[in-house]
């Protein structure tokens, strides 16, 4: 098996308390900030989808002079193609796409028309050519999802920044809890890789499909601290029905690609539901199949991670979890995400 090091590695834990109203909390540790702090934010994201659902992302520049942003989604449903275009704001200029009707900040069609059935992630990036003076802390951004059912997800966009990196991790988990008594029904936990490419105009890409994912293994404790094993799962830019799940099932870190750590997964996928008892609000995978623990805590540890041999630069893993009742209450979270400089 064939192994890239890494320079270095950053990775952080939130711990959140999803208070199941129309709105979301989330905590942070570690240097990276919040994408409403001002600090250091030189991508933001967002989770969209369009499958029976409404979805609008709200951009902010914070600078003191105009700059030219990269919006870049990302379409899961379409193997994870990539739609873009350029943006111009000026001095502390804020504007909403619609990503079932996408206009640019001056009104104009942005050129991106995505079909019905799409959803994945949206990137939006300063370009900071020779003309643009861009400072650190000019992004921030929040995005809402509105399901035809009545319920509503929306949270800050999660930032990135590189001015930080530690040596060595400092933690490989992603925890976070859930509670079903408060009448939620439904859960949605969606994650994917994206990895820079090149430098001037800031880039990501999600291309080489089955060689961009990590491997989560999964465990749930209920209130009790009882702990349950659940299998192990991969998030990747695939839907479940695709001919990529089997590859990525199988994946080892062949020709084309490497992998560091474990594969053994159960399942790919861009999205899970928890349990049974708070399945995913799609009908798709869960984590923790035939599993009917209705309050506890969700605990996910990086078992492997997969890139091709081509990445050189940063990747940032984005996780989103949400939970609703669909009956117009509903809470989403940006989680946890991490990020990494490979060798060059």
């Amino acid at each position: 098996m064939k192994f890239k090091s890494f320079l270095t590695v950053t990775l952080f834990i939130f711990t959140i308390s999803l208070l199941f109203t129309s709105q979301s909390y989330a905590g942070i540790e570690g240097p990276i900030p919040e994408s409403d702090n001002d600090q250091d934010n030189f991508a933001l994201t967002a989770f969209f989808d369009l499958r029976e659902r409404e979805s609008f992302v709200q951009i902010t520049n914070t600078d003191s002079v105009p700059q030219l942003m990269h919006v870049q989604i990302f379409n899961v449903a379409q193997n994870c193609n990539e739609n873009n275009f350029f943006d111009n704001y000026t001095i502390n200029d804020t504007h909403v796409y619609n990503l079932r009707d996408i206009l640019t900040n001056d009104t104009n069609p942005s050129g991106v028309v995505l079909p019905d059935n799409s959803y994945g992630l949206v990137i939006v990036t300063p370009v900071d050519p020779v003309e643009f003076d861009f400072q650190s802390g000019a992004l921030i951004g929040n995005f809402r999802v509105l399901d035809n059912n009545g319920y509503e997800y929306r949270t800050n966009m999660s930032g990135w920044n590189d001015d930080n990196p530690f040596p060595e991790p400092i933690n490989q988990q992603l925890t976070f809890n859930y509670s079903k008594s408060s009448g939620i029904t439904l859960s949605d936990v969606v994650g994917i890789y994206v990895i820079s490419d090149g430098e001037g105009v800031r880039e990501w890409r999600a291309d080489s499909i089955t060689r961009t994912f990590t491997v989560m293994d999964v465990d749930i404790f209920d209130l009790n601290e009882n702990p349950l094993s659940c299998r192990d799962v991969a998030f990747a830019c695939v839907q479940p029905d695709s001919s990529f799940v089997d590859e990525i099932l199988a994946y080892d870190g062949g020709e084309g690609g490497s992998f560091e750590g474990e594969n053994g997964a159960n399942a790919a996928s861009f999205e899970y539901g928890i349990n049974e008892a708070v399945p995913h609000s799609k009908n798709g995978e869960l984590l923790c199949p035939g599993n009917n623990i209705e309050d506890g805590i969700v605990i996910l540890n990086i078992q492997g991670i997969a890139l091709p041999d081509s990445s050189n630069g940063s990747f940032i893993l984005n996780v989103f979890i949400g939970l609703n009742n669909g009956n117009g209450r509903g809470s989403m979270d940006a989680v946890w995400w991490e990020h990494a400089i490979l060798d060059t």
